[in-house]
């Protein structure tokens, strides 16, 4: 897989992005044990030191944990998980909605158009 970093956000800021995507979306599950911080960074193709400061952040938001000697770990708690997700999808349905008001289409209309595109 292919990943392009925008070049005016810091790189681990978009590297905690996808992990996120990734917990919210199931690719890792609760409880899972995540690959090593190097190959993490090779998959990325980034620095290991950018790649821990990403893993840091998560660790930190609780999203994932670290047992010594064994390594990092998905959270177990699900309502945590369940609860990101939700603001990351309240996050896109309003960026969606901003974007169609923006072009002069209100609430029904954005909706249809979301209709016709999910057929």
């Amino acid at each position: 897989m292919e990943f392009t970093f925008d070049n005016n956000i810091p790189i681990y800021i978009q590297l905690l992005e996808y992990l996120k995507i990734y917990l919210i979306s199931g690719v890792f599950k609760c409880g899972d044990k995540l690959p090593s911080v190097r190959d993490f960074a090779n998959t990325f193709k980034v620095n290991p030191n950018t790649m821990q400061k990403a893993l840091s952040e998560l660790e930190d938001m609780k999203l994932i944990y670290t047992e010594r000697t064994n390594g990092k770990y998905v959270t177990k708690d699900e309502k945590l998980i369940g609860k990101l997700k939700d603001e990351y999808a309240l996050t896109l349905a309003k960026s969606y909605f901003e974007g169609m008001k923006k072009i002069g289409l209100g609430k029904a209309d954005s909706i249809k158009y979301l209709e016709r595109i999910s057929d």
